[in-house]
């Protein structure tokens, strides 16, 4: 495929092969049809071939836009096999479009091995923006945007979510993650016990469809709301959750410096070199530093 308006993409580490084609990431609608882009629809005509997800979901929605691309199979459990034989072919010169079931391919989705031996080899990777359910949640959320941390879906298993919400308390960033409908109560409830009922937190669900809604206010708030029935267990979900209060951030960096210092040192040691670190009060971090080591059975 040879669109002029579609520039090869520049690989400053690797030379481009001439003879290659290109392989687009395309990003497809979260909900709204009428969100996939110009661009999009006509890469998505002109290539050889799209690499999708769900091949069935995904001609569903080429045949809505009358393309008739052939279509190839590229998921969790095939990708290392799968992007082999898409690299040989985009070698020859074919131009190849990777698409998730939804929104922008690559996050919280499979492709990335296919995008990383694509650039390996040489071959031009472009890609062609569009709705990402993260992006939309946060924009419309009225939390802070001028720095946020994605988290993607969190575990599965609450014990080791609660891990990775604990890692997290005293995370200043806005946080946004995935989380599928049937887990969606449990995330809320683990969110109140682990950073406290009053976190600003807001639960959009349905993005760009009929019945795109969100719910604002404290964490407790929402996980009130999901056990009483006021939110539709229903439909795909997106969390955003305000990040720590000033105070609390502070303390949750001096716990992060102090504990990967007592790995190494004792106490008091630790306690000057936190204090050098995070300009935090010296006697502070010692009377910290004295909590985590008793926590830990007076090891590090």
């Amino acid at each position: 495929m040879n669109d002029p308006e579609m520039p090869r993409a520049r690989e400053d580490s690797v030379a481009v092969s001439e003879n290659a084609g290109t392989l687009y990431v395309v990003a497809t609608p979260i909900g709204n049809l009428e969100d996939l882009s110009p661009r999009a629809r006509r890469t998505l005509a002109s290539v050889d071939l799209v690499a999708a997800e769900d091949t069935r979901h995904t001609r569903r929605l080429l045949t809505h836009f009358g393309v008739r691309t052939p279509l190839f199979a590229l998921h969790e459990h095939n990708e290392d096999r799968a992007s082999a034989a898409l690299v040989g072919r985009l070698r020859k010169g074919e131009s190849v479009a990777i698409v998730s079931d939804a929104g922008t391919p690559l996050v919280s989705d499979p492709g990335y091995r296919l995008v990383r031996a694509a650039a390996a080899a040489g071959i031009a990777v472009s890609p062609v923006p569009g709705a990402c359910a993260a992006i939309a949640a946060l924009s419309a959320a009225g939390l802070a945007t001028d720095s946020f941390l994605f988290l993607g879906f969190p575990p599965p298993k609450r014990e080791a979510r609660r891990r990775l919400l604990e890692s997290l308390c005293g995370e200043p960033r806005t946080l946004v993650l995935y989380e599928a409908v049937h887990r969606c109560g449990e995330l809320l409830a683990d969110l109140v016990t682990v950073f406290g009922e009053d976190r600003p937190a807001v639960l959009a669900r349905e993005l760009t469809k009929q019945h795109e809604t969100f719910h604002r206010g404290s964490a407790g708030d929402l996980a009130s709301a999901w056990t009483v029935g006021a939110i539709e267990p229903r439909g795909e979900f997106v969390v955003c959750v305000g990040g720590a209060p000033a105070e609390r951030a502070d303390t949750g960096e001096s716990e992060r410096v102090l504990r990967l210092l007592l790995a190494e040192l004792p106490v008091s040691t630790a306690a000057r070199l936190a204090a050098e670190i995070t300009g935090m009060a010296r006697n502070d971090l010692y009377r910290q530093a004295l909590e985590i080591r008793a926590e830990n059975g007076g090891g590090a």
